[in-house]
Order: C-alpha cells, then sequence, then structure tokens
C-alpha cells in the first residue's frame, strides 16, 4: 500500500497531511512486527541506503520496500520510508537507513533521529513524527482521519481520506477537557453470525482476508471483542441448539457438529488476525426439550409462515432441567476453549422476555434469578467464566428491567454478576440514567436499522430524520451511518457504557435472517454482493473510534460542535466527530491547550489523536 505523510513547519508545530491506514497502530504488535516480519530490513528491499542518500527518492523507495514487507506491518515501513524521504530531502545525509529500520518500529529510525537539517527530528525523524503513531495510540504529533459516505476504505487499499492538522489562534469549534468519566473502556466488537460467514464463502480468499482484516486488523477496525451465539441466532442459517433429539439431562449428546461448519472457522479466522479478541457468548434459546408452549409470537411481530419450538416459548421450572443446562454452559465454554477461542463471559438468555419467529425463549424474573444463583453460577464458579445480567432489550411495563432488579435483589444470584448487557430499548432507559447495582454496563447489540414498524424515524431517540422501511433490501447508506453515530455517541456519552458491539458485522446485501413473520432487511457493516466485499457508512462510523480507542482508555469530556473523546492509556487523546453541515475548512479542536485546526468534510466524520 502506497501512503504518504507531508509534513510542513510552522513557527512551532509541524502540519500533517495523513492518510490513514491501521498499520497505524503501535498498540498491537501487528504495526511492527509486520515490516520486520515480512522483510528483516523493513522497506530495506527497496533502498538500503533510503534517507542516507539525501534524496526524495531515498525514502519512496522505502515506501516500497515497506509495502512490500507485509500489507499490515508494511504499511509502516511505508510510513517509515515516506519519513525518510522527508528526512532524506531536506538534507538527511545522516538520517540513518530510511526504510530500513521502518518495520520494527514503524519509522523510528526512517528519516533519522540524529538529522541534522532545518526539518532535523521533526519532518526527518520517524522516531518523533513516524509510524509509531499506531492507530494514534502513541502518536507524538496531531493526526486527523476523515470520511464521509463510507470513504474510510478506497478500492482494495484501507487509505483514508486525508486531513490537515494545523495549529491555530482561532475559536475552538470543539473543546476537551481532561477530566475522566469513570469507566474504563473495554472494547468495540461484533457478533458472529452464520451467515456472515456463509456470505464470504463467496468472495475470493483475497478478498475474504481482506474483511477480516478491516474488521480486526491493525489496518482496520482494530475489534476487541466478538459475541458468540450459543445454538441458532436469528442470523444463523438454521434452527439448531447444541443437543436436540429429545431429553437429554446428563447432555450426553451435547456436540458443536453445526458450530464447526461455520462459527468457529468464522472466529478462528478473526483470531488468525488479532490473537486477543475477548469473547462472551449468549444462546437465543434452550434445547427445545426444555421448553414449555405456547410456541406463539409477541402479537407485534406478525403472524408467522411457519411455526418451530425453536421460537418462542418458555423455559421450564425443574431441577433436572436447569441443572442440565447449566452443563450446557460449560460444556460450551470447554468445548470452544478446545478450539482455542476462550471465552469470558456468558449471558443466561438473549432478550429474555421477547417470544418471537426466531430462536427465542421466555424467562420470569423468578426463574431466571433461580437459574444463575443456583445452577449456573455454582456450575461456572472457578472457571473464570463470568455471567452477564443479560441481554436486557424489552422495556415494555419494564420486563427486562424488572427481571434484571428481581436476579440483582436475589443475594444468591447477584453475587455471579460480572456485568449488565443491554440494548435495544433497555439500552435507551440506559442512556435516560436507568443503572444495574452498580455493574459495568456493555452495549451489546446496535440497532440494525430499517425498522418494519416505523414508517420514519431513527428509533435511537435523536431527532434524527430516517428513511422509510425497506422490503427489498437493507439501506446500508449514509443514513444509517448517521444514525449509527447517535447510537454510539449516546450509549457512551450518556449511557456511560463500557463496551459496544456491533450486530452482524457481516452480510448480503439483501439482509434477511431466520425471521417467519416480516422480512426485516438488517445492515452489515460490511457487505457481499455480486461476489464483491462492499464497506458500509456503518463500518466508517465504527472505525473512526475503534481504530484508535485502546482497551483501558477512560471517556473524557467535551464542549462544543458534536463529539466523543478519550484519552489512551498512554496519554493520546482521540476525539471523534460528526459534522452534519458544510465542510468546514477551518474545524478547530482544543487539547490541553493547543488548538488544531483541519478541514472537516461535509456530512461526515473525523477523529483526531494527539498525545501533549
Amino acid at each position: 500500500m502506497n501512503r504518504t505523510r507531508t509534513w510542513i513547519m510552522s513557527a512551532s508545530l509541524a502540519f500533517l497531511v495523513a492518510a490513514c491506514s491501521a498499520g497505524n497502530n503501535s498498540s498491537s504488535p501487528q504495526g511492527g512486527s509486520g515490516s520486520s516480519g515480512g522483510n528483516p530490513s523493513g522497506g530495506s528491499t527497496g533502498n538500503s541506503s533510503g534517507g542516507s542518500t539525501g534524496n526524495p527518492s531515498g525514502g519512496s523507495t522505502g515506501i516500497a520496500g515497506g509495502s512490500t514487507g507485509n500489507p499490515s506491518g508494511g504499511s509502516t515501513g511505508n510510513q517509515g520510508g515516506s519519513t525518510g524521504n522527508s528526512g532524506g530531502s531536506t538534507g538527511g545525509k545522516t538520517s540513518g537507513t530510511g526504510g530500513a529500520a521502518g518495520g520494527p518500529s514503524g519509522g523510528a529510525a526512517s528519516g533519522g533521529t540524529t538529522t541534522t537539517s532545518t526539518s532535523g527530528t521533526t519532518a526527518g525523524g520517524g522516531a518523533a513524527t513516524g509510524g509509531s503513531s499506531a492507530g494514534g495510540a502513541t502518536s507524538a504529533q496531531p493526526a486527523v482521519y476523515t470520511s464521509t459516505n463510507g470513504s474510510c476504505v478506497s478500492g482494495t487499499s484501507t487509505a483514508w481520506a486525508a486531513g490537515l492538522v494545523g495549529t491555530s489562534t482561532g475559536t475552538a469549534t470543539v473543546t476537551v477537557t481532561d477530566t475522566s468519566q469513570p469507566q474504563a473502556w473495554e472494547g468495540f466488537g461484533g457478533c458472529f453470525n452464520e451467515k456472515g460467514w456463509q456470505y464470504l464463502q463467496t468472495l475470493s480468499s483475497t478478498d475474504r482476508d481482506r474483511a477480516m482484516q478491516l474488521l480486526f486488523g491493525t489496518d482496520g477496525a482494530r475489534f476487541a471483542m466478538g459475541r458468540i451465539p450459543m445454538g441458532a441466532s436469528d442470523y444463523a442459517i438454521s434452527r439448531y441448539t447444541d443437543d436436540e433429539g429429545g431429553a437429554d439431562t446428563a447432555m450426553a449428546n451435547f456436540n458443536t457438529t453445526q458450530d464447526s461448519k461455520n462459527l468457529i472457522p468464522y472466529i478462528q479466522a478473526a483470531l488468525a488476525v488479532k490473537s486477543d479478541i475477548k469473547f462472551w457468548a449468549s444462546p437465543w434459546t434452550p434445547p427445545t426439550w426444555m421448553k414449555t408452549g405456547p410456541f406463539t409470537a409477541s402479537t407485534e411481530t406478525g403472524s408467522p409462515t411457519t411455526t418451530s419450538n425453536f421460537d418462542s416459548g418458555n423455559m421450564t421450572d425443574n431441577a433436572s432441567d436447569l441443572t442440565a443446562y447449566a452443563q450446557y454452559f460449560v460444556k460450551f465454554v470447554n468445548a470452544y476453549k478446545a478450539a482455542n477461542i476462550n471465552i469470558s463471559v456468558v449471558a443466561p438468555q438473549n432478550e429474555p422476555n421477547y417470544a418471537l419467529c426466531y430462536p427465542s425463549s421466555v424467562w420470569t424474573s423468578a426463574l431466571y434469578a433461580k437459574f444463575v444463583g443456583q445452577y449456573l453460577g455454582p456450575a461456572l464458579k472457578g472457571t473464570g467464566v463470568g455471567i452477564m445480567l443479560g441481554t436486557l432489550s424489552n422495556s415494555d411495563s419494564g420486563k427486562d428491567v424488572d427481571l434484571a432488579n428481581a436476579a440483582l435483589a436475589d443475594s444468591t444470584a447477584k453475587g455471579f454478576f460480572t456485568v449488565a448487557g443491554v440494548q435495544w430499548n433497555v439500552l435507551d432507559k440506559v442512556n435516560g440514567g436507568t443503572t444495574f447495582g452498580g455493574l459495568p454496563i456493555w452495549a451489546t447489540e446496535h440497532k440494525c436499522g430499517n425498522y418494519p414498524w416505523s414508517a420514519t424515524g431513527c428509533g435511537d431517540g435523536s431527532s434524527t430524520s430516517c428513511p422509510a422501511y425497506n422490503s427489498s433490501q437493507a439501506p446500508n447508506d449514509q443514513a444509517y451511518g448517521v444514525e449509527s453515530w447517535y447510537q454510539i455517541r449516546n450509549a457512551i456519552k450518556k449511557g456511560k457504557v463500557t463496551a459496544y458491539s456491533a450486530w452482524n458485522m457481516v452480510l448480503d446485501t439483501v439482509g434477511n435472517g431466520l425471521d417467519t413473520c416480516r422480512g426485516w432487511n438488517q445492515d452489515a457493516l460490511l457487505t457481499v454482493g455480486a461476489s464483491k466485499l462492499n464497506v458500509t457508512p456503518a463500518y466508517c462510523v465504527f472505525r473512526h473510534f475503534s481504530q484508535f480507542v485502546d482497551v483501558g482508555a477512560k471517556q473524557v469530556a467535551t464542549s462544543g460542535g458534536d463529539a466523543v473523546a478519550f484519552k489512551n492509556p498512554d496519554g493520546t487523546f482521540v476525539v471523534v466527530m460528526y459534522n452534519s453541515g458544510s465542510a468546514n475548512s477551518s474545524y478547530v479542536v482544543s487539547i490541553s491547550g493547543q488548538k488544531l485546526q483541519f478541514v472537516m468534510p461535509s456530512a461526515g466524520w473525523a477523529t483526531v489523536t494527539y498525545k501533549p
């Protein structure tokens, strides 16, 4: 990948033209080790004396050299070479080895920390300004990454639209105040659904690998978390659980045969890109022999075209089934561990008060608390696997909120919960101030847009208008990107969540699941159509956050504009902004007394990273 950074000196600060790729993220070992692994000397394949020639072409050769090292680490070499170019061209005769040092440290020696030219260590010194910014996490200089209407990925490259950062004496559009909120960020992520992997199989291996890089790679969204369905979700290929065929209280027939076809390979492909993903799991339905009828969906969803005992119904309240179901969780966790997938948290039930026309089950508040306190909690004790109070979704007459409060009022059950998981209407309640016994709160499912019950409106509590329901395909458009911004922004700033999860990471362009009541064409971050991989504006919105905000970051306060800001553990500020109006060539962000100016696109987003 060809990537350019040009530094222009002012009286006190270099200006940066940055084309972002996630190879910029030194907080992940992939950024540096990629170039050095792809080629022992980073960009040295281009010209081993890159910067030392004191010639712009030396740096350029460093770029090409680094880029051939490795797509993720190579882009760091790329940056190193480019910086070597700048250093060399300004007289960097002592600037080191250009691209050669670019690999291991993302340009730490690639333009030369010992150069004596006028731009010296600023323009030429990769250690001061080079590729060590790795996603912005450790950048010593400000950088900006902008997009609009899905422009955060171009062609087969992952280069972002370039932006210019400089100093300003003007009035700040957005001011960041270093006042941390109490929540420590645990990560952005998405759900692994079978249909996603099915559609990825229609792509070339190159595009399939690219999709995994876009979602989990350093040169992509860098998702830190992943949700795993236990059995079929509404976006499985077929209805199933891991123990069907009749009452089996001994769990003798438990197996993950179906999981191994599409789900486990999908997760393992992600792990091949990012090895430290944090996984959590939840069932949409228990085994059907554990449920009783009526298997009738809620009236709000319409009438099913076919019926199934996987859909709706009620969890039974008897000791043998509850004991068996607790062991079902234990066996599931162990089976995935054997596949090198470590699950750290499980939720007893997805949306426990919704009876739907796809895999689902209703739990009473008393039974939910009883199962956690007397069965699931003791079965998982000592395993290191926590229990989520969730996923809570139905706020009608307080259903899921009442269930959560009943579980927290049970002294035995309460001690087993490590986190609360909320989505949809209950997340809206959390945004309005609802809490759950001091538990950290994860936003467990991003609203998927295109609501069949609403002719207009986003369903996210904002005043922004959204298109009418589309019965033929998911919109996956700019309007849903804007809606996604409001959902994420509100959950972080108002709800104080500590994690945020997308729903489908990959679907086709139509977006249908197993729902037999209504054709609900749902959105995804990446779509597959006509054997082509497409990037949606919603993906870009997630990437503006997830590529740069590190696990352990703290949300910090902002005023002015439409912005969310974090401070990473290494002290780097990450400011994500949305501009609903026309382009602004004098958009100013004030951080730690420094006013940074750049061009904000019309109807677009920007992420500024800055380490004082």
